[in-house]
């Protein structure tokens, strides 16, 4: 791919052309080149990549209330979602824009650095991670390439801009980023002066909340190819994973038909525990019971309980049958063994409830429950071949 060939990609994409991106830049007048598109849909253009629903952020000279009042002058919907760091949302139709007003540092102490509004588009752009980010793009399709961020993004190479150490400094979970941009973009190759920043500050990561961490390595999870990556961030002692958890992923990846967060989370909770996962990561009860369950459904099929890990967990079973296979060590042919099994069992729902043991003479409480989850584990054993008389006739008297 050529720099040309990705420039009139970028004069002809869909997204610039919508009648809702336009009017942004009519309102903030992109046509005096006061307004641009920034970041990953430009860049994610210029690579050719599709975008299901493309999030446009849009970079401004025009203060966040002068971008304000000329929304509210014309009916369209803003909303102060980052007035502090100069950002506001507009809406226009179906298409959400985050405008943000060039910024500049004044003093910079991390995070919390103190900037200032400006009108320098050089400097805005430094302000950026990596310079395959610093892509600015005008209403007519135009590349804005400042820092000569092009030849990184068509070559996939994730280069922090300026100093490296510096860039970190500003924002310790650029490490994070580094690495998930050379998996997403780089193919997991690793700018060497980027890598050895990152583990330099290995030891400061602890500064970071749980759930920031969490949330750039649940988007590092859910890419397709990831293992090199983790053993690079365990190396690097950016992860604390074990060696075994290591072989675990990669092995899950290089055998899986498609790598899911879910199943490496499975295995990431096969090896931590739920409670330290979420020490470190604070994920979503959603996240985490499904990541639970999905290695349940894999433990029971590693112990050829494939009837009760069907029925117990079906919306896992694609995920479970891969993670155990990780788990296990199967060969091909044991997994598609498995999978084949698994496509023959067709489910039925247990034919008995608390009521047809209540009838029967046992109390509610757990007695109760005990006994029917007694029978359940025999109907699940039988293959699903015993009816509802069948584990009435084996109800134990006086349970």
């Amino acid at each position: 791919m050529t720099p040309e060939s990705a420039i009139a990609r970028l004069r002809a994409a869909e997204w610039l052309h919508r009648p809702e991106t336009q009017q942004v830049f009519a309102l903030l007048d992109g046509n005096k080149r006061r307004t641009r598109a920034v970041g990953g849909i430009v860049r994610d253009t210029l690579l050719d990549r599709w975008r299901e629903r493309p999030e446009i952020d849009f970079a401004t000279e025009l203060t966040p209330e002068e971008v304000s009042r000329r929304a509210g002058k014309k009916g369209v919907p803003v909303y102060p979602t980052g007035i502090e760091h100069g950002t506001v949302t507009l809406k226009i139709g179906d298409l959400v824009a985050e405008v943000t007003t060039l910024r500049e540092d004044v003093e910079t102490y991390g995070r919390h650095a103190k900037v200032r509004f400006g009108k320098d588009w050089r400097r805005d752009a430094e302000r950026r991670d990596f310079t395959l980010n610093a892509l600015y793009a005008e209403a007519d399709g135009t590349l804005f390439d400042p820092l000569g961020g092009i030849d990184d993004c068509l070559s996939g190479v994730v280069r922090f801009i300026g100093d490296a150490g510096q860039r970190i400094a500003e924002d310790r979970l650029r490490v994070f980023r580094f690495f998930r941009f050379s998996a997403s973009h780089g193919q997991e190759r690793f700018d060497p002066t980027g890598l050895a920043a990152a583990a330099r500050a290995h030891a400061e990561l602890d500064e970071l909340s749980a759930e920031r961490v969490g949330q750039e390595m649940r988007r590092i999870l859910a890419l397709p190819k990831v293992a090199q990556t983790i053993s690079v961030m365990t190396g690097a002692q950016i992860l604390d994973f074990s060696a075994p958890l290591v072989l675990w992923l990669e092995t899950y990846e290089r055998h899986t038909y498609k790598a899911t967060l879910m199943g490496r989370l499975a295995l990431i909770v096969n090896a931590l525990g739920s409670e330290m996962l979420q020490a470190r990561w604070r994920l979503s009860n959603d996240d985490l019971k499904a990541a639970e369950h999905t290695l349940a459904a894999a433990r029971l099929c590693s112990d050829f309980h494939i009837n009760e890990a069907a029925y117990r967990y079906p919306a896992t079973l694609a995920d479970a049958v891969d993670v155990a296979a990780a788990l296990a060590g199967w060969t091909e042919a044991g997994r598609a063994a498995v999978v084949q099994r698994l496509q023959a069992i067709e489910v039925p729902k247990f034919p008995i409830g608390g009521n047809d043991l209540i009838q029967r003479g046992i109390r509610p409480g757990p007695a109760l429950g005990a006994e029917l989850e007694r029978l359940e584990k025999e109907w699940i054993a039988s293959d699903f071949r015993l009816g509802r008389m069948d584990l009435l006739a084996m109800v134990r008297a006086g349970s």
